[in-house]
């Protein structure tokens, strides 16, 4: 048990079975398996867009992502535009969504290599051009997805959400380039010191840009999902996922002095996350309450690494 407690995804894990069980036993032990069925629907876009965001952060201080709110819905956005509820339109979708990813990601690291902008400034800035974006292309419409993705989106295999099911293989797929690949060893070299690591040879820059690539497709891929699952893009649907996004990966058990990432801490920390917000919304309580709650929980797990790695 204490090797197993030394891990640093165990934590997120074990607030959210504490929180499931307090949450079950307040509704008299009733619809525990709806719950669960709910937590894995609603935590998959959270941890879609937390394993992106885990990359920006592994990468250092000062490397985060605040476009991702409005990545989320630009792509939801021009993608339920292109198909616009035809059948047999889904990959013309996903693919708008993909290409919507890759181009605010290639804009993101642009702005921060060629004009030398802190992260955090140049996607501050650029996301509120990516919103503008999404409001003029709207223009007040709805259009729905297709009947077909809409079913896939709110659908289920093997009882898993299929939501869900897609971010376990981006999560999956992520966390064999961290631990088996090249890129995932240059990552974490270049979060912990990046001048040593270019004096080793590690191609630094190229490897940011690949996790703020990535980290775009990501909340381009989380938006198109949402879209579908929830009927139709709404220009704030990405605004939970801001905070959201960096309070799941540093509950998770990623250092915010980069050079070290936690995939199975992500779900662990959506799952928390849900589960909180839900109690929440059980008593009554409003989404400053909430924001407030999720402020103190980062604040208190920022403290507790701190304290950590001082006493190290």
């Amino acid at each position: 048990m204490p090797s197993i407690l030394r891990r640093p995804w165990i934590w997120a894990w074990l607030a959210a079975t504490a929180t499931f069980a307090v949450t079950v036993a307040l509704g008299s032990g009733r619809g525990a398996a709806g719950l669960a069925y709910a937590a894995l629907s609603f935590g998959a876009f959270a941890a879609i867009v937390g394993v992106g965001q885990m990359l920006v952060i592994s990468l250092g201080p000062g490397n985060v992502d605040l476009s991702i709110p409005a990545t989320m819905t630009l792509s939801a956005t021009l993608a339920l535009k292109a198909m616009d509820g035809v059948p047999g339109t889904e990959l013309l979708g996903l693919g708008v969504a993909l290409l919507v990813g890759l181009g605010t990601g290639a804009a993101n690291f642009a702005l921060i290599l060629l004009l030398r902008l802190p992260p955090i400034i140049a996607t501050l800035a650029a996301s509120l051009i990516y919103q503008s974006l999404a409001i003029w292309s709207n223009r007040g419409l709805r259009v729905k997805p297709p009947e077909a993705l809409a079913e896939f989106a709110t659908g289920r295999t093997l009882d898993i959400p299929n939501v869900a099911l897609v971010g376990l293989l981006l999560s999956l797929a992520v966390w064999v380039a961290l631990e088996r690949g090249v890129w995932g060893r240059w990552l974490l070299a270049a979060g912990q010191n990046p001048r040593a690591a270019r004096l080793a040879g590690v191609p630094v820059e190229r490897v940011r840009a690949t996790a703020y690539l990535t980290v775009s497709v990501f909340a381009a891929v989380a938006g198109f999902l949402l879209a579908s699952f929830s009927g139709g893009a709404a220009l704030n649907m990405g605004a939970e996922y801001l905070l959201m996004s960096i309070a799941v990966v540093i509950i998770g058990g990623t250092s915010i002095a980069g050079g070290f990432s936690n995939v199975p801490g992500i779900w662990g920390a959506a799952f928390f996350m849900f589960l909180v917000v839900s109690m929440l919304n059980t008593y009554g309580a409003g989404a400053g309450a909430r924001s407030v709650l999720t402020g103190v929980i980062i604040i208190g797990i920022v403290i507790a690494a701190s304290t950590k790695r001082n006493h190290a």
